[in-house]
């Protein structure tokens, strides 16, 4: 019995480095499979009401597939019009921008002692490495062209969940629950509780997105609706959107506001609407189901960041979701569920 133990905590040992270093290095594939079947658990209840009023089922996956449309059109709209928000401003923010910019590099060489003349001496063309501009010009090209591989990618496979070319609830079923009640039991709660994640979480980042847009607008912050956008896409990012919102943010006001009272009382209204939204709204509507420790949230984030960077940092806490359902139904590791929480 010992040996067999052994040999499947070896076993265990070499599998499981190798299942990360190919969720890793298939990245391209794997981020728009799971982003897919995030977006087809979405539309899943749409699909068996339009099932019910005996709706054909291309028809169903085509009134979905509208709908996913007008939803990434919608975000377009928006990004173009924070961009001719942008585009319509004035020099003068620009010209303040420099002002302020070579005034704290000033302060700042003044302090270990190296300042040479006055601020307005200072070309900040000088603190720019101009190679590496025209280097990350150059890679904005690739990945817009990635962003739009991987959106053709996802929508592909959404099509294939939705038309149950893969069947989640099967497959749970012939490969980790062998049950056809206990898969089916499980799959449901998979569904409801991954739902009510992606609703609470698009809601809350809506609202955080629209209080620091008014927040902008209150404290005359250019560029109002880019905020906002801003807030609500970085806000997907569990627990570091809002730090990094607030930061941004934060130094962009200090060149906008004059008074340091102004900027006070701006960082403190933004950091009022993070809490407001992210620490006391969002955990009211989350519920029991999503109780996950603050470690495991910290280790999952670093974990699936690194393993697929941006997008893993987004679905770092759905995924651990879905684990966490799957570890409860068995036994053996009911213990790592009970750790997760």
């Amino acid at each position: 019995m010992d040996k067999v133990r052994t040999t499947n905590m070896l076993l265990l040992v070499i599998v499981v480095p190798i299942i990360f270093y190919l969720l890793k290095v298939l990245s391209f594939i794997f981020i728009p499979l799971v982003f897919s079947m995030f977006i087809a658990l979405m539309f899943l209840p749409l699909m068996r009401l339009l099932t019910r009023r005996k709706v054909p089922k291309i028809i169903s996956i085509l009134i979905v597939l509208i709908i996913i449309f007008l939803g990434i059109k919608l975000g377009a709209e928006l990004v173009k019009l924070s961009s001719k928000e942008i585009l319509a401003s004035d020099t003068q923010f620009f010209d303040k921008a420099e002002l302020k910019i070579k005034t704290l590099i000033f302060d700042v060489e003044s302090f270990f002692g190296t300042a040479t003349g006055t601020p307005a001496d200072k070309k900040l063309s000088s603190y720019i490495n101009q190679d590496a501009l025209v280097n990350n010009f150059g890679s904005t090209f690739g990945f817009v062209s990635s962003f739009l591989t991987a959106l053709l990618m996802t929508t592909f496979f959404a099509v294939l969940w939705l038309a149950e070319s893969i069947n989640i609830e099967k497959l749970l079923n012939k490969t980790l629950l062998k049950k056809k009640h206990t898969s089916i039991k499980t799959f449901r709660k998979i569904e409801k509780d991954l739902i009510k994640f992606i609703k609470v979480k698009f809601f809350v980042s809506f609202l955080t997105g629209v209080g620091i847009s008014l927040a902008c607008y209150a404290f005359d912050v250019s560029f109002p609706i880019f905020w906002g956008l801003f807030a609500f896409l970085i806000n997907f990012v569990q627990m570091v959107g809002s730090f990094i919102t607030i930061i941004l943010l934060s130094i962009f006001a200090f060149v906008e506001l004059e008074t340091s009272s102004t900027l006070l009382f701006f960082i403190i209204a933004i950091s009022g609407v993070q809490v407001l939204f992210g620490s006391i709204l969002e955990p009211i509507f989350m519920g029991k189901s999503f109780s996950i420790n603050i470690i495991t949230v910290l280790v999952m984030l670093m974990f699936w960041g690194f393993i697929w960077g941006i997008p893993g940092l987004i679905m770092a806490i759905p995924i651990t979701v879905f684990l966490k359902i799957i570890f409860e139904q068995f036994k053996s590791t009911k213990g790592i569920a009970e750790l997760i929480s």
